[in-house]
This record gives C-alpha cells, sequence and structure tokens, in this order.
C-alpha cells in the first residue's frame, strides 16, 4: 500500500535530514523517464537507478509496477488528480534536497520522458544551485511510442518530414503565445499533450489560422497500457470527443495530421487476442510471474490479488518433530502437493541445520510439474510425477501403477486446510501415512480498494481459480460482483465446487497448468469475440 501524504516535506522524508546534511555526505538525484506506462519500456539505465535508491518521488502518470525495482527506496507519491493531493513544483524541489544533501540516492520518476513537458527544468535549477549532484536519465515519450503502440508514424516520407509537441495547457493561460498559422502551415505531424480540458480552444484556433476541419486526427488515451484506447477521427470532430462527457480522463495525446489516417492496418496492439480483458489472478505474487507475462503479451489487462494468503504455521513443534524424522531416515517417501509445502520443508530444514542430503535415498513425489520445477530448483528431483492432469488422484495413480508403498512410512507436509485425498489413498496403498501442516492458507478479510474500484469500474471480467478453497474465498469476497465475474478454473474439482455454490465456471482447464488456464480463456473468447456489434467491434 502507498504512503498516505503527510503534512510536511520534512515528516515526509524524516526529521533528521535537515540535521544529518552537514555531516553526511552529499546524495544524488536521478531524474528518470518512466516511460508511456508499460514497465517493459523502462530502460536499463532507469531500472539500475531504482535498483539503488534510498528514496522515490514518483508521479501518477508512473506505472505503479514499475516500483516493484526499488526493493529497498522509500515510495512516496507525489500525487495523481483525482486520487491523491498533488505536490506542489516547491515541495517537490524541497523534497529532492533534503534527501539527497542527507547523502540518499534520489529517484525522481516522473512519466514519460524527463525532457517533455515534465518540468524537469524547474528541478534542474533548484539542483544545481544548491549544489546537488544529478543525472537525467531518458524515458520513451507517448508520441514517439504512439508509432509503436497505435501504428501512428508520427514521421513518414510521403506525408510528414517533421513534427512538432504541443502543450495544451498553455492555452489555459492564453493563446497569444503560439504562432497558430504558423501551427496550421506545419508541413509535418502536430502532437498536443495535456491538452483534455482545453481541446475546444486549441482546435478552434488551429482551424481559424487555416486548418482544414477535415484534417486527420487521432486521440490516444493510456498509450502503452494494457487499456489503451485510441479515437479515430477529424480536427473539427476532437473537441466534442474530449467533453466531460466523454470520461476521457488524462493522459491523453492528440495527433493531427495527414498520419493520423494511416495506423489501422499496423495497430498489432488493439490486435491482441485478449485486447482490453481483465484477468484476476488469486495466487500469491511470486507464484504469477510467468502467468502474468504470458497475459500480457496477449493483451489482457491483469489485475491480482491472492485469495489465499501463504503463512506459517505458529507451532513448529509438529512439523520440527516430523523433519527430525526425515532426518533421522524413518520416511521412505516424501508427497509434497504444492510448491508452498516444497519451500516450507525446505526453509525449515535449512533453519534446523540440515541441507538436501536428509532426502538421500528417500522417494520424492509430487502433485503436479510446477511443484517439479520448485523441487528441482532446491537441487531435488522428483521421482513421480504425474501426467496430463495434476492433482492427487492423478498422483495416486502413478503411484498404484509404478510403485510399491505398501508397508512403507510416508511424510505428507500439506496445508492446514488440504483435501483428504492424498492421505487417504496413501493409506489404500498401504503407506503409514504422516501428514503434517507445514503451512497455513489464510483467506484475506476483504478485497484492497484498487481492486474493489476496477471491480466497481467493470474492469475485470474473469477471475482464475486455482484450488477449491479460493472458490468459496472468492464467492464470499466478491458478493455484488460474482455475476460480472466468470470463473476460470483450473480442474474439474474446482469446477464441481463453483457449481455448488451456483457460480459455475466460464472456462475450465483440460489440465491443471498455468499454460492450459490460458488455453481455456483463449477459446472462449475467441468464440465470444466472434459474435460482433453492427460497427465491427468486439461485443461487451
Amino acid at each position: 500500500m502507498m504512503p498516505h501524504r503527510p503534512q510536511s516535506v520534512q515528516s515526509r522524508l524524516g526529521d533528521r535530514a535537515e540535521s544529518e546534511a552537514q555531516t553526511t555526505k552529499m546524495g544524488k538525484v536521478y531524474l528518470v523517464g518512466a516511460g508511456p506506462g508499460d514497465p517493459g519500456l523502462l530502460t536499463i539505465r532507469g531500472a539500475e537507478c531504482l535498483a539503488t535508491a534510498d528514496l522515490v518521488l514518483y508521479d501518477g502518470l508512473a506505472n505503479p509496477k514499475l516500483l516493484q525495482w526499488a526493493p529497498r527506496a522509500r515510495l512516496v507519491s507525489v500525487g495523481k488528480h483525482g486520487d491523491s493531493p498533488l505536490w506542489s513544483q516547491a515541495e517537490i524541489n524541497q523534497a529532492l534536497l533534503a534527501a539527497a544533501q542527507a547523502g540518499q540516492s534520489v529517484v525522481r520518476l516522473k512519466g514519460g520522458d524527463p525532457a517533455v513537458f515534465a518540468r524537469t527544468a524547474e528541478e534542474l535549477e533548484a539542483l544545481v544551485s544548491a549544489g546537488v549532484p544529478f543525472e537525467v536519465v531518458p524515458g520513451i515519450t507517448a508520441a514517439l511510442a504512439a508509432a509503436s503502440y497505435v501504428g501512428i508514424p508520427i514521421t513518414h516520407r510521403d506525408h510528414a518530414s517533421a513534427v512538432a509537441f504541443i502543450t495544451g495547457q498553455q492555452q489555459s493561460q492564453g493563446a497569444q503565445d503560439l504562432d497558430w498559422s504558423a501551427l496550421a502551415s506545419f508541413p509535418g505531424t502536430l502532437v498536443f499533450y495535456m491538452g483534455v480540458t482545453t481541446a475546444g480552444l486549441w482546435c478552434e484556433r488551429l482551424m481559424a489560422a487555416g486548418k482544414s476541419a477535415d484534417t486527420p486526427a487521432a486521440i490516444v488515451r493510456r498509450c502503452s497500457w494494457s487499456d489503451q484506447q485510441v479515437i479515430r477521427c477529424r480536427l473539427q470532430e476532437v473537441a466534442t470527443h474530449l467533453t466531460p462527457a466523454s470520461k476521457l480522463r488524462p493522459p491523453v495525446i492528440v495527433i493531427i495530421g495527414e498520419v493520423a489516417r494511416l495506423g489501422q492496418a499496423f495497430d498489432w496492439f488493439e490486435q491482441r487476442p485478449l485486447h482490453r480483458t481483465g484477468v484476476w489472478l488469486t495466487r500469491p505474487e511470486s507464484q504469477n510471474g510467468q502467468l502474468e507475462r504470458q497475459l500480457l503479451e496477449l493483451g489482457a489487462d491483469v489485475f491480482v490479488q491472492p485469495a489465499i494468503e501463504i503463512r506459517p504455521v505458529r507451532d513448529l513443534a509438529t512439523m520440527d518433530a516430523a523433519l527430525e524424522r526425515l532426518a533421522r531416515g524413518d520416511f521412505a517417501g516424501v508427497a509434497f502437493t504444492s510448491q508452498h509445502a516444497v519451500e516450507a520443508v525446505c526453509d525449515r530444514l535449512w533453519e534446523l541445520g540440515y541441507d538436501q542430503r536428509v532426502f538421500a535415498g528417500v522417494q520424492l513425489a509430487v502433485v503436479g510439474d510446477k511443484t517439479a520445477q520448485v523441487l528441482a530448483a532446491r537441487g531435488l528431483r522428483a521421482d513421480w510425477v504425474p501426467s496430463e492432469q495434476f492433482n492427487a488422484e492423478r498422483l495416486l495413480g502413478v503411484l498404484a501403477s509404478q510403485a510399491s508403498v505398501a508397508g512403507q512410512a510416508w511424510f505428507l507436509p500439506q496445508a492446514d486446510r488440504a483435501r483428504e485425498t492424498l492421505a487417504e489413498g496413501l493409506a489404500k496403498l498401504g503407506a503409514k501415512v504422516e501428514a503434517v501442516v507445514v503451512y497455513r492458507a489464510v483467506a484475506p478479510e476483504q478485497l484492497r480498494a484498487d481492486m474493489l474500484a476496477a471491480l466497481e469500474k467493470g474492469q475485470i471480467q474473469w477471475v482464475t481459480v486455482t484450488s477449491s478453497q479460493a472458490a468459496r474465498t472468492l464467492h464470499q469476497l466478491c458478493g455484488p460482483y460474482l455475476a460480472q465475474l466468470r470463473p476460470l478454473s483450473l480442474s474439474p474439482a474446482i469446477s464441481d465446487v463453483l457449481a455448488q455454490l451456483g457460480w459455475p465456471a466460464g472456462a475450465q482447464a483440460r489440465q491443471a497448468t498455468e499454460a492450459a488456464l490460458v488455453e481455456a480463456l483463449l477459446e472462449v473468447q475467441a468464440a465470444r469475440d466472434g459474435d460482433c456489434n453492427s460497427d465491427g467491434q468486439r461485443a461487451p
């Protein structure tokens, strides 16, 4: 959760900053361009600066996902229109100076490029006056990103050999500062930044100066974000699309010129199969990396809040006793039903002074390939892994046909609310089973504010359901929003629980893998997208 804005700069940055300034080595300020939105567009140098930062002052237009690159920094938002108070430029300058003079490495994270309508000059003047070292790290500005993400080349050998960037905010103080005749006859592309509230004024001035009302235009909102919007129109129609009723909030750029007529054939971004499809991932964030990347590449708008929080057991005595038995060689086999069980067991063994040698001669069975991968990362190879369907039932089938567990002692580390399927099945095969809780799976009490806001706005259509417990938790948490959310089920057993809850799965993976989840979503989405509105747009 991002910090609240305290009442003064000193309280935000620490009361010691001023007193330490005289005795501490001077720090440095990095003015870093965050790019237009897609976190993958951050430069390598920008990521390096964030990685070593003690303090990050970030704009509301910078993608919050970029903050993951600053693991040791204190993160301070300097405001976002409509969501939190905006800091004045003087306050920002004071904060930069106070932190740097206290010896801190400070990143001022700015949307787009620091040199394009970002008031960087004012911050640089303050730093130079105070003798504070600084570095400016370029970012990709929205106009340049539009060429790649909207398919509109802002320069084109047949249409535009020049481009001009104009701020629409200047018009709120009066239009006399701009040469509208020169802009109207400019032999290239005009790109207006921050021009939503003044669109009527600058469009009128351009046309009055001789710019044809039929000049092609493109309104681009949140360029490179997963919910990017593009409206293609003519100059005389721009202002009608940017009225308060349109609810097109910043960041918005408007591209004026013949190149705006291009783009639809080059627009790969909106042609992705999951474009503008909101998907809620409900596993812990550490497990979502590959799935999240795959969904983002397919165009999905990804939201993350775990339906289950993984926590350690409160009393370690029972777990430690079982691990001591494992170390003595009392168990012939260990069956892991999740990667959390692998991590809990291996981490606790290390804390007790043991390592992987305790598994020498022990058969290792896992419920699926993901758990096998986590086990392999610990230097251990699974002996038994089911194929195709990854669940306890299939693992029992593998053990029944390929192993002899009768009379053997098996250790089953599991969650506090685990199904009894595997323990009972091993017992039926003749094994002596010791099932021990090694971690707790705790349901959150409520949804985060940002998730509630996304649901309220209808931005999420699908929710991944990866366990029976998650199904029940989500059903309880999402009561008012169940009708708009379609469950994406990982297995038939989960789908059965969803049906019992009266919230049937919208799609089900053919096998319990992330790849199969994505395939199931793509199949259903393709069928829905086949039903288009009369204007050729996707059906809602």
